[in-house]
């Protein structure tokens, strides 16, 4: 379990017992090892909130029996015993003052009788109604839902409450969720290793399964299910086409049990070249009878033992992945005759839009525009098109992807990556939700001023019957699940962030800092901040004015500005494209034309260098070493500058966070401790290391004032990285 599950079952008075254990929990501050995340359920440590909490919660109603309704019932028995310090009834039948009832129009007549009937009808599936009432003259709590799943979304979200110390006197909430598929990826591998995985090991225990399901894997469930997360795709984009045989079916039937009742499907990725490498047919060409009649029954052979099976993710002719060109055919063949095979199944096809090809001497941010631009409106209504947020990797800063906006025929699913490839990995503080909402909030002009990138994903802007969101992975078998104790809040962020796309990144940083470490202000205030600053700090001491994958070759981990050999799009060389006139990728007119797969009012921004925010001015322009800045600086000037400035705020943090030493546990702050030690380290190590190497282009002197490096480019370049 993720809670212990504080019980009291004393006869000591109540009042004395509650500030007895608040000033437990709240100055002792015994060890924590992050296994709780943010479900700790500590009791409140504001004596005043709890006595209102306990005055307001005498006894909890849960109408109706269902393996989603037993998880309520569960969680409602932890979280109130932990918070409030008492065990709180569960089984009368009386309605009482003080009442919290859940349950659905069809489980609860009671609910049924409510004037809630018009609200319902807006919420959904999986949304939840929130609400104060007076009943037969008692003051009640009450959610409501439509089903047994927005029972338990409204149950966390009541939890959440509660751990937050917000108020629940007068409580009138109406919560639906932003997309309706909210997605974790897992590049898991069938042999448990995690590619771009810095957490351990798959969660996934293949070998044991379908006989033993550790008990991890109902906490991740829980986890999952608190922030709203509906989907898991165990398998990773790199397919293994074992995973779709009848032994890893069975594995996988028996995960899709234990996260039923917590409303998540399962989902797999689907190896193109499957019918031939376990189907033994000798082609896999979507057109083919006999490859459409394979997938046909495999589709049939799931869903026996997966009936609610949500699909399949698909990376094809991408990266070496088969794929429906090797037959001569589209992306919209392949995607469309498995589309045809779930469809029956109520089942949907996730096809990532990840695909560049080395053959073709195009700047690698236009190869997918370019591939799927002309194949909008021709796939079928179950397919997703699964966009990155940006149009090269996951980069620390990049544009918005040009095809938010290009294809209005077709449901665009984001994608973003919660596990850290390109920012820091697993020693980096790194909190990713204002990334998030930088291309969330991004405007396309693909219907004018206004069009932004979320409206689309919502589908408010287009009107597509099916929404998503997905989010890589950054889960392991570390005790703490992300390795780092920050990492934790990128998983919470994406999940709150896909149920609710207006949430700002600092509120979700505040409940992730107060449900997770304490709700002591003198830490928060100071401690969100450093989040909320942590992913421009790191976009400066690693890829400053729009600089990009300018990281070491293949692990990503540290930099690599010098990688040149090879194929070209996978060197940094290709990508900054310094020389002694300047530094930059030209994607104007003058150069890739890139910006040309924007809307014109987008293009017109950024074509001009004057007018192009300096954080996308080398993304976009090669621009002269004395080029002057908004700074007075010239371009040299300024990008030492931010490198500089980079490094110096990594040791501001790792201060703020010596600052908060002893108003959290003591195995948690010195974890954090250390990883930000190792920050500033490697922080200095990318700053020395570029600037370094920019210099042999610039020819300049590092401007005075600036410590000089350590130790030459040799020595940087000849690191090795494990």
């Amino acid at each position: 379990m993720l809670n212990s599950g504080n019980s009291m079952k004393t006869p000591v008075p109540f009042r004395i017992i509650t500030v007895i254990l608040a000033l437990l929990s709240c100055l002792l501050l015994s060890g924590e090892d992050g296994y709780r995340l943010w479900l700790r359920y500590d009791v409140v440590c504001d004596t005043g909130m709890l006595r209102k909490y306990n005055s307001a919660l005498k006894q909890v109603m849960v109408e109706g029996h269902s393996g989603a309704l037993d998880a309520v019932r569960e969680e409602l028995q932890n979280g109130l015993s932990g918070m409030l310090g008492k065990e709180i009834p569960f089984e009368s039948k009386t309605l009482t003052e003080g009442t919290l009832l859940i349950g659905t129009p069809v489980s609860s007549e009671r609910i049924a009788a409510l004037p809630v009937k018009d609200l319902l009808k807006k919420t959904g599936p999986e949304g939840f109604i929130l609400k104060s009432c007076v009943i037969s003259d008692m003051h009640c709590i009450v959610i409501a839902a439509n089903t047994d799943i927005g029972l338990l979304y409204g149950t966390f979200h009541f939890l959440r409450l509660l751990q937050t110390g917000q108020q629940i006197g007068n409580l009138d909430r109406v919560c639906i969720p932003s997309t309706q598929f909210r997605l974790l990826n897992h590049w898991d591998n069938l042999n448990r290793t995690v590619e771009r995985g810095y957490a351990g090991f798959s969660l996934w225990d293949w070998p044991l399964l379908p006989d033993y399901v550790s008990p991890r894997i109902k906490d991740y469930a829980r986890a999952n299910a608190s922030v709203g997360i509906n989907g898991t795709v165990l398998t990773n984009v790199n397919a293994n086409a074992l995973v779709l045989t009848p032994q890893y079916l069975e594995k996988t039937a028996a995960l899709a049990d234990v996260f039923r009742p917590y409303g998540i499907k399962v989902y797999l990725t689907a190896r193109f070249s499957a019918p031939v490498e376990t189907g033994g047919l000798p082609t896999a060409d979507p057109l083919d009878p006999l490859v459409i009649e394979w997938w046909q029954k495999k589709a049939d052979e799931i869903y026996r033992l997966i009936p609610d099976f949500g699909g399949f993710l698909v990376k094809a002719n991408s990266e070496g992945q088969p794929g429906p060109q090797n037959y001569g055919r589209s992306h919209a063949d392949g995607a469309n005759m498995l589309a045809r095979v779930l469809a029956p199944h109520g089942g949907i096809v996730m096809w990532r839009a990840f695909v560049y090809d080395s053959n073709v001497p195009e700047d690698r941010a236009k190869q997918a525009y370019n591939e799927f631009k002309p194949l909008d409106g021709h796939f079928s209504a179950n397919v997703f098109l699964q966009v990155k947020n940006g149009p090269v990797d996951f980069q620390p800063r990049e544009p918005f992807h040009p095809l938010f906006g290009s294809m209005p025929g077709t449901p665009l699913m984001m994608e973003f990556q919660l596990t850290q490839e390109y920012l820091g990995q697993g020693t980096h503080l790194v909190y990713l939700a204002p990334l998030f909402k930088e291309c969330l909030q991004a405007d396309t002009y693909a219907k004018g001023k206004g069009s932004e990138v979320a409206s689309i994903i919502d589908g408010t802007l287009e009107k597509h019957g099916i929404t998503g969101m997905a989010g890589v992975a950054n889960t392991g078998t570390d005790r703490n699940w992300c390795g780092h104790p920050f990492a934790q809040s990128n998983w919470y962020a994406f999940g709150r962030l896909a149920w609710d796309l207006t949430l700002s990144a600092d509120s979700i940083a505040e409940e992730w800092l107060r449900m997770t470490f304490t709700d002591n202000e003198a830490f928060i205030i100071p401690v969100k901040q450093m989040m909320m600053d942590s992913r421009e700090y790191a976009v400066q001491y690693m890829t400053p004015l729009g600089l990009h994958h300018i990281m070491a070759r293949d692990h990503h981990h540290g930099p690599g500005p010098w990688v040149s050999e090879g194929r070209p799009d996978w060197t940094s060389v290709y990508y900054h494209r310094a020389d002694t006139a300047g530094i930059g990728f030209d994607r104007t007119a003058t150069g890739s034309n890139a910006l040309s797969q924007y809307f014109p009012e987008v293009e017109h921004q950024l074509e001009n260098p004057g007018f192009c925010p300096e954080s996308l001015l080398l993304w976009f322009h090669h621009v002269p070493w004395d080029y002057r800045m908004t700074s007075g600086r010239t371009l040299w000037e300024e990008l030492c500058y931010r490198y500089y400035d980079g490094v110096d705020s990594v040791k501001k943090m790792q201060q703020t966070w010596k600052s908060m030493e002893g108003m959290i546990d003591r195995e948690r702050f010195e974890h954090v401790k250390a990883m930000l030690s190792i920050q500033v380290k490697e922080a200095i190590w990318w700053r020395d290391a570029c600037v370094l190497y920019f210099q042999t282009f610039s020819r300049r002197p590092i401007p005075e004032g600036l410590e000089k490096p350590a130790h030459s480019l040799e020595y940087y370049k000849n690191i090795p990285t494990p």
